[in-house]
């Protein structure tokens, strides 16, 4: 029999795919599931049970999530990456860990053919397809729910007569969690206007007293939460997250446009990200020089709409991250954060690399490292060619 590998979450999508690929098209189905933080040793003990009693040949386990944060989160909190200022890229970057994952695994089984369960109107058929095309040319892509056209109904529909025994009631939202962010669709994103209500969000709000955080940074990537210290900095982004979800903080929804061309509207919450991103942000605004910031934003901003698009292969993607990595040299240090219900502040930091030290000078008070005389010569020289350009036009007019 020809091998498959499938890419499998266990939800209605893929468990069509893997009674489809093996009954009607005679596959040797292999299912993996990758990892990226959202979900429990439990959870993953009964999708691989689903998976064997729909008849895979083998099922994998990949723990990825560690690999994702060095691969792609590590950046993004280098770059302070918010797409639209608004959105921490939480399904889109885990889409491209789990494609190279599953590209990986085609290889390993010496598989035929590779298979996902996307629907032909989302921005994750585009992110598997270019993966695979780039990963293992000359591999079968099949995509039976984009190439079926199929609906909810008729999926249920087909499992029901092969006797599939699942949950097929569809809950009120769509879910994804991963280890950068949680998103949430439902009703009230498919339209232009609307706002998902209290309990459509994961997290529920249980903290109402204020509470003080301090993030500690090493060369930009977070190691100490309160002075707890992590052996890598995916478990301090999961350790923050038990605290910051708490206050519904990070809760917005992102309206932003698709690599298919349309516009779409997700809801997320991602607390521990975006609490990481304004801090980190907040101690780079200390510790990095006026260009250094300018051009890493510049970078950063390509960067994200490139890995957004799935583009994560790209050579340039390589020399931009090697950029950033040169500009968190002196990123270390602390960042201080308040906590309340549905919002946060940052209080400020404390680094040995801060620019903003007393020693040359007191922004509007103080100056010591210069004379008034220093400046009156330097604003002169400074504005030159453009007084040059004033008086001559104005003795030409």
């Amino acid at each position: 029999m020809k091998k498959i590998v499938l890419g499998f979450s266990g939800g209605l999508d893929t468990t069509y795919c893997v009674k489809y690929l093996s009954e009607e098209k005679g596959y040797e189905v292999h299912s993996v599931i990758v990892n990226t933080g959202g979900f429990s040793a439990d959870e993953l003990t009964k999708i691989e049970a689903h998976a064997y009693k729909l008849g895979v040949k083998t099922h994998t386990t990949v723990d990825a999530v560690k690999g994702y944060y060095d691969r792609i989160i590590k950046y993004l909190v280098f770059g302070n990456v918010l797409k639209n200022n608004t959105y921490p890229l939480s399904v889109s970057a885990e889409r491209l860990v789990q494609a190279l994952h599953i590209a990986e695994h085609v290889k390993a089984l010496n598989a035929t053919a590779v298979a996902h369960g996307s629907t032909g109107a989302g921005n994750d058929q585009v992110r598997f397809d270019m993966v695979f095309n780039i990963m293992i040319p000359g591999v079968e892509i099949i995509t039976p729910i984009r190439d079926l056209r199929l609906s909810r109904e008729e999926e249920i529909a087909y499992l029901k007569a092969k006797g599939v025994d699942m949950n097929f009631e569809k809950a009120a939202y769509s879910i994804n969690k991963g280890l950068w962010g949680t998103s949430v669709g439902g009703r009230e994103t498919l339209s232009s206007k609307g706002m998902l209500p209290e309990e459509a969000w994961p997290t529920q709000v249980t903290a109402s007293e204020s509470r003080e955080v301090k993030l500690h940074f090493e060369k930009g990537e977070l190691t100490a939460v309160d002075d707890k210290t992590f052996g890598h900095p995916s478990e301090a982004i999961q350790y923050l997250q038990t605290i910051a979800g708490a206050y519904g903080i990070g809760r917005d929804i992102h309206v932003g446009d698709t690599i298919i061309g349309i516009k779409g509207r997700v809801g997320f919450e991602a607390a521990a990200p975006v609490v990481i991103l304004k801090a980190h942000h907040a101690l780079e605004k200390h510790v990095l020089t006026k260009w250094q910031l300018s051009w890493k934003d510049t970078i950063a901003n390509f960067y994200g709409n490139w890995l957004h698009e799935g583009q994560i292969l790209d050579p340039v993607m390589r020399d931009m991250e090697a950029f950033m990595q040169s500009a968190q040299e002196n990123v270390t240090g602390d960042v201080f954060v308040q906590l309340l219900p549905y919002r946060f502040q940052v209080i400020g930091i404390e680094s040995a690399y801060d620019l903003m030290s007393s020693k040359f000078g007191k922004y509007g008070e103080m100056n010591n490292g210069w004379s008034g005389e220093d400046v009156r010569g330097f604003s002169k020289i400074f504005g030159n060619q453009t007084m040059i350009w004033h008086q001559v036009k104005e003795s030409n007019d």
